[in-house]
């Protein structure tokens, strides 16, 4: 139980943590090669684009996890916590609506690409691994959502405050 409590509490940022690293090093390789050798790789750039793409998408998850997405919330200011309860609740419904839709879409891409054995460019790996951050990073979003959404519920019931992330400005 306590390792699912670490993971549940630490994942993203060892996924964020590995692929900003990928990012990092590959691009500080290709940039030497490329000014020192006046040689680079297609290989280099396929890994930093990818890298970056699973970087956004699991930092979409990390976003719903913490609250801290991009939100107007001059109304919440002025609310109660029930109704401010009520709002988040909505919206987390909502946007698990649109994750599930997104999922679904997803996972059609990365079916067709394993079908007819697409590869990429450059590294010649199955295209799969990297049309794969959107299902797994709408994935992690609704694992987040529903989360957030029993965190909700019961701050509702118990009529405490809700979780509402940090604010970037006040």
């Amino acid at each position: 139980m306590n390792i699912l409590r670490i993971l549940d509490k630490n994942a993203e940022r060892w996924l964020l943590l590995i692929f900003y690293v990928m990012l990092v090093v590959t691009m500080s390789v290709e940039v030497l090669r490329r000014e020192v050798f006046s040689y680079s790789s297609i290989w280099g750039e396929e890994i930093v684009r990818y890298s970056f793409i699973y970087l956004a998408w699991i930092g979409a998850a990390v976003a719903v996890k913490d609250r801290i997405h991009i939100r107007i919330d001059v109304i919440m200011h002025y609310l109660g916590p029930r109704p401010k309860a009520l709002l988040y609740i909505f919206g987390d419904l909502v946007m698990f609506v649109v994750a599930i839709i997104a999922l679904y879409w997803s996972w059609e891409a990365v079916y067709i690409s394993a079908k007819f054995g697409s590869v990429t460019d450059g590294l010649r790996v199955s295209k799969v691994w990297a049309l794969m951050a959107v299902p797994a990073g709408f994935s992690l979003m609704m694992l987040r959502l529903i989360q957030s959404f029993i965190r909700d519920l019961r701050a509702l019931r118990d009529g405490k405050p809700v979780h509402e992330g940090e604010t970037l400005f006040d």
